[in-house]
């Protein structure tokens, strides 16, 4: 027997609550400076509950070659990688027009 979604029911196969969740998410990528003047890309606005963020940081991290992690709701990258991150997370599936770079 098919597996079935627990937010609507459907057929694992036929779900599309995952690319509903991308659609809707507002995503904020700003650059941090952290410890000993280290700069790190804070990526805001995933909802922690729907997005599978360990699988987020993973991709974006092997695209990007460096180093990060999942947190409650954001993920953060080592270094500064603002001007690349847009291409990255449209390619993920995410809506270019709700990814703000500050």
């Amino acid at each position: 027997m098919a597996e079935v979604c627990n937010r609507c029911g459907l057929p694992q196969d036929l779900c599309a609550c995952e690319e509903l969740d991308k659609d809707a998410a507002r995503i904020v990528v700003r650059l941090e400076m952290r410890r000993f003047r280290k700069p790190t890309t804070l990526i805001e606005g995933f909802n922690p509950k729907r997005a599978d963020l360990e699988k987020i940081a993973r991709e974006l991290k092997n695209k990007l070659a460096c180093g990060g992690t999942a947190k409650e709701g954001y993920v953060l990258l080592q270094g500064d990688h603002r001007d690349l991150i847009k291409t990255h997370l449209v390619q993920l599936g995410f809506n270019e027009t709700a990814i703000e770079v500050q």
